[in-house]
Order: C-alpha cells, then structure tokens, then sequence
C-alpha cells in the first residue's frame, strides 16, 4: 500500500513539472500558433540565446527569455504615465498605449488591452501549481507576463506585465515600427494620445489623488498648488495659509474611457463640499474645496453639477465649492506625489494626521 501511495505521489510530482515546463520549451510552429482569426502578416525577429543577452540585459534576459518575474512595485513603468506607447523592449513591436494603462495596485504595470491584438500571443501557464494565461510578443517571442479576468468594465481585462519587457516611447517621439510590422502598427504608435486635464481641491491631496487614481479612464495624477499668488510656493508656505493657494490634484484623462462630468461627480463624492475652508481636522483656505475649470465647457460643467447637487437633498448645508478660472499648476515637492500609495506599503493603509511623517 505504501509503494502505491509513493507512486501515485510521484506520477503526480512529474506531470506537474512537466506541465509547468512545457510552454517554455513549446515549439512555435504555425500550427500550434494562437488562433484569432484573420491576422496581419508579421516578419518574425529570431535570435540566438547568445544573441539575446548582448542585447538584453541579465534582467531582460531572465524575465523575457526564461518566463521570469520582476518584484512587484520595483519596476520603471508601474507608476508611469505620461502619455506614448509601450514597445517590446526586445524588437520595438509596439505593444501598448499609455490610453489603456491604468493602477491595478498589483505592483506591475496593467493596461486593459493590446494596441493590436496580433502583436500579442496567448499561451497557457501550468506553472506554479496553477493555470494562468501567459502573454508574448509575437514578433521575438518575449515573455511579456500574464492577462487575468479581474481588469475594469467593459472587458475586465488586466494585463499583468513586467516593467523589463517593455521599452516606453513619448507620443511626440518620430519613431518608426520595426521592420515587417503593418502600417497599422505604425500608424498607432505615432498617433498621439488625446487626453483632457482637470483641477480639483478637496482638502489633503494625498487621499484624494489616490482615489483618482483608482479610476478607469484616469490616466496621470499630480499633486499641487493652484489658486493663489506666490509663484512656486512650497509645501511649508502653503501650511501657513497666506499664499492663496489650494492643495490641489492635477488629473491627466482619456475623455474617451470617463468624462469630465463623471470626474466631477467623484469629485463631489470624495469629500464633503459644505465646509468652508477645511476637510474634517485639516483647516485652512489651503483645503478649500474648489473646481478650477480650464475651459468654458468645464466651467459651464461644473455650475451644472454644483446645481445638480444643490437640488439633490443630499446635503443639509450650502455647498461651498469654489468654481474658478485655473490659474498657473505648481507641482509639489516630489515626496507628496503619490504619498498615499507609498505609506500604505509600510503603513497598512494608514493615512492620518497621526500617521504622516510630514513636518
């Protein structure tokens, strides 16, 4: 009985391995090629292992040449978007528009879909002791990371990728697809992103540009100083409250994916707009609540929704908010940007007056 059990045990430990190595060894002929369908005809890049790691370095070569991983919140692109495109930083294929990318919390950059889906192959993942859907270049073969079901409406995609896998281009960069990828590609990779921009104040910008950030559609986030009369003010003398300004978040969007409106009713979501010149312990006009509109549209948006608001019921008081021509964005000091998501790594989440190491 207890050979049976012994090797059982070891049929068991065998097909596991060898289910856990098989995608990394699959040999990519064209029948055993991902269907999708009608696809663009794609010059393969091949290249010798030996030729890979001159040009990729130990890093690139472990994760994109041997399935590897990169440690979470360590990659260059987890918390990057400025607007351009993504590229396979093994053959410059372009793979992914900053329009799509956007904070799963996860560690790693996610985007929730390819810029063209021919450019991206799908495989099956036994590794780990689990099923995931590995992803590719299918240009050079690179191992990009793994595409999950969990990413926001309307296709809940949310591709998991490594920061080492990727090369970023900016949208204004003249660059030109690899050679043999379809004019398709090319055109996409020099298209530049249209975005909008949006300046809202609601007491400490720490919180409320983390839950801006949280939303599909929300591209960049900064935090700042808008408002007020002292050119490039710093942190300490805004918290003396004689400059005029406002702790502000500066909100870099695809109007595509969210509107302003739907930003604003978030904006009045995030905080309470009936109380003047604080938000709960904070005090001071620097945590006013205030809507700086960049346009007449915004502007004329932005009345509606304090209208809209007022007629609601939901509040038992006047509502405050400030709706102003914007003036000129100072951006604060590097160590308040994204502060949130930094404390919460070591802090659990914590974010208080208590908790803050701000002087």
């Amino acid at each position: 009985m207890k050979r049976k059990i012994i090797l059982v045990i070891t049929i068991f430990v065998v097909l596991t391995a060898y289910l856990s190595l098989k995608p990394a060894f699959k040999q990519e002929s064209k029948s055993e090629q991902p269907a999708r369908g009608e696809k663009t005809m794609i010059k393969k890049v091949e290249k010798t292992d030996k030729e890979w790691k001159k040009v990729l370095t130990p890093e690139q070569y472990r994760i994109m040449r041997k399935r590897g991983t990169e440690t979470a919140f360590t990659g260059k692109y987890n918390d990057h978007y400025e607007k351009g495109i993504y590229r396979c930083a093994g053959c410059g294929t372009p793979l992914f528009s900053s329009e799509t990318k956007y904070d799963h919390s996860t560690g790693w950059p996610s985007f929730t879909a390819p810029m063209d889906e021919d450019y991206i192959d799908s495989y099956d993942d036994f590794s780990h002791f689990m099923h995931r859907t590995e992803v590719r270049c299918a240009v050079c073969g690179a191992h990009l990371g793994h595409v999950f079901d969990d990413g926001p409406e309307p296709a809940y995609k949310h591709y998991c990728i490594n920061s080492a896998s990727l090369d970023f281009k900016p949208a204004d960069a003249q660059d030109k697809a690899p050679s043999g990828t379809s004019k398709k590609s090319d055109e996409l990779a020099r298209k530049a992103v249209k975005t909008e921009t949006a300046l809202f104040a609601a007491g400490c910008f720490w919180g409320i540009e983390h839950k801006f950030r949280q939303i599909p559609g929300v591209l960049d986030t900064e935090v700042g100083y808008t408002g007020g009369h002292v050119k490039n003010p710093t942190y300490k003398q805004v918290c003396t409250d004689k400059t005029g300004h406002a702790e502000t978040v500066k909100i870099t969007f695809d109007p595509s994916q969210i509107s302003y409106e739907s930003l604003l009713e978030y904006f009045f979501g995030f905080h309470d707009p009936t109380q003047l010149n604080q938000q709960g312990a904070d005090v001071g006009r620097q945590y006013r609540s205030a809507i700086f509109y960049l346009s007449k549209e915004q502007q004329e948006s932005a009345e509606k929704m304090v209208k809209k608001m007022k007629e609601s019921g939901r509040y038992s008081k006047a509502i405050v908010t400030e709706i102003t021509p914007a003036s000129e964005f100072f951006r604060a000091e590097e160590y308040h940007q994204q502060y949130y998501e930094k404390r919460t790594r070591g802090n659990r989440g914590k974010c208080s007056a208590d908790s803050c190491d701000i002087k």
